[in-house]
């Protein structure tokens, strides 16, 4: 995904958790701090500290759309000891984008991992069609749901098996390694069940961590934050759900997915 109209500043601070203060150049003005939108109502303690290099986004059209900021908060260059700054996307609407377009992007050749039954091949990647977002299923809404259709050198071609995809989106690292969430998160492990029950009744279920940044070593739970997700997320994994985890290419007006990256539960 692509964004507009961006623009460097540099953090001053976030009196709640929807407004930041940042002070950019404005042309014909010189240095102003500006209120900033912050797309992400998460902690975001270790990244947003005064001083450091953002990203925002300006929106010309602000005025006429009724907005009550002419700017969002959309990135941080987070300040590393041993190693130099690292960028990070934390836009938390960005990432069910960025997987709706991976999905589209790999529709022939998904690669995704299913579950096998007799009448499928050791190394099964599914093709997938009718991608639709924002899918509700009993008590929960899942990000992404679509079909996994079964390639034509198999006895089942032409069955459709559906699916659905949660999507979390991870700023939060601490040496290399990602962690979701920043802060207790009652409705994922409301999804995590979810899916379980989605899994049972003969769906197929995966949950996609999308890490927005690159650099990243592995991807696991936070059981410091928030130990219920983390059980969750093992069950999720026993019961049949699809756990992945992809990094991000960040750039100062783009966000995509990547490469996967292992995913450690204990």
């Amino acid at each position: 995904m692509r964004y507009e109209h961006m623009l460097t500043g540099i953090f001053v601070s976030r009196p709640n958790r929807f407004i930041a203060h940042v002070l950019i150049s404005k042309e014909g003005y010189g240095e102003a701090e500006v209120i900033c939108h912050v797309k992400n109502t998460g902690r975001c303690r270790e990244l947003l500290i005064p001083g450091v290099k953002v990203l925002v986004q300006f929106h010309p059209e602000a005025a006429a759309l009724g907005r009550k900021t002419e700017y969002s908060l959309i990135g941080v260059w987070k300040e590393r000891e041993n190693a130099g700054p690292l960028l990070i996307n934390m836009d938390s609407q960005a990432p069910n984008q960025a997987a709706y377009e991976w999905l589209q992007s790999i529709r022939e050749n998904s690669l995704l991992p299913f579950h096998q039954t007799k009448d499928t091949p050791s190394h099964f990647s599914p093709v997938i069609k009718n991608i639709r977002r924002e899918v509700t299923y009993d008590q929960s809404r899942f990000d992404l749901a679509f079909q996994a259709v079964l390639p034509e050198k198999w006895e089942t071609h032409g069955e459709e098996i559906p699916a659905f995809m949660e999507v979390k989106g991870v700023t939060l690292e601490e040496n290399g390694l990602a962690m979701f969430p920043d802060a207790p998160t009652v409705r994922g492990v409301k999804h995590m069940e979810e899916l379980i029950n989605a899994h049972r009744e003969g769906y197929e279920a995966y949950i996609l961590f999308v890490i927005q940044m690159k650099e990243m070593k592995a991807f696991t739970p936070n059981k410091k934050t928030h130990p219920e997700f983390a059980e969750a997320l093992k069950r999720a994994k026993v019961a049949g759900v699809h756990i992945l985890a992809y990094d991000c290419v960040v750039t100062e007006d783009s966000l995509s997915l990547d490469m996967p990256i292992p995913v450690y539960l204990t």
